[in-house]
């Protein structure tokens, strides 16, 4: 039984390696944590193209409060020169 168990992990490690490898091939940005994540939420039934569609905005989303971020440094680093 702990041999039939052992195997099954295995197995899913390697199957979850071969996916991060087709992952990385596809330029996804998804690192290992996130993309078990999306394994698990299609295993329980999630449409992977909703899923896909979530991720996208939430990629965008992400680079859209990084550059908003950005330009905020970038402002305040051009008043504290102008200051000087």
């Amino acid at each position: 039984m702990a041999n039939l168990e052992a195997h099954q992990v295995a197995e899913a490690r390697e199957c979850l390696h071969i996916l991060l490898e087709i992952s990385e091939m596809l330029h996804t940005g998804l690192d290992p944590e996130t993309l078990s994540t999306c394994i698990r939420l299609i295993q329980c039934g999630v449409n992977p193209e909703a899923l896909a569609r979530v991720v996208i905005e939430i990629k965008r989303s992400v680079a859209e409060i990084k550059k908003s971020e950005e330009e905020d440094v970038i402002g305040r680093e051009t008043v504290e020169k102008t200051r000087k």
